[in-house]
């Protein structure tokens, strides 16, 4: 059975960028606007504390838009820019669809529920419309983890 590669298709990904490259517009406008307005002798560490939450933001969108996972007839593999994770088809205890409502709207991913150990999000699954290539890469998962010997 060949390895599959679960993540965010092409045009998903040149979405995510497009919101990716005004969050990071907004951010440098507020740093660039308290750099000017602040006056106090303070005003170094706002600026200090704005650049680090603009660099840990743009860090965690480029992690979570080039995450994948690689299904394996051993197990789930995570590869994000930061980390690589390997969990075997023995400590899957489920795969769950998560729908979360937030301001901006009804979100979608999909996890992976260990046995021991908290779940973990499947990177290249967060979606906000609920369309058929959510369901295919839940059908996917779920067919690899069924198929897998030991399990």
């Amino acid at each position: 059975m060949p390895n599959v590669w679960i993540g965010f298709s092409s045009a998903d990904r040149q979405r995510y960028w497009w919101r990716t490259g005004v969050m990071i517009l907004v951010l440098a406008g507020v740093i660039v606007a308290a750099g000017l307005t602040v006056r106090e002798p303070g005003r170094w560490w706002w600026l200090g504390g704005f650049g680090v939450f603009f660099v840990a933001m743009v860090f965690s969108m480029i992690n979570w838009i080039y995450g994948r996972v690689l299904l394996s007839a051993t197990g789930v593999e995570f590869r994000t820019f930061v980390s690589r994770r390997s969990i075997p088809w023995s400590e899957v205890a489920g795969i769950e669809k998560r729908q979360r409502v937030l301001r901006s709207g009804i979100w979608w991913d999909l996890r992976v529920v260990r046995v021991r150990g908290r779940a973990l999000t499947i990177p290249g699954t967060l979606t906000n419309r609920m369309d058929a290539e959510l369901e295919q890469k839940l059908s996917v998962i779920q067919q690899r983890w069924s198929r897998a010997p030991g399990c």
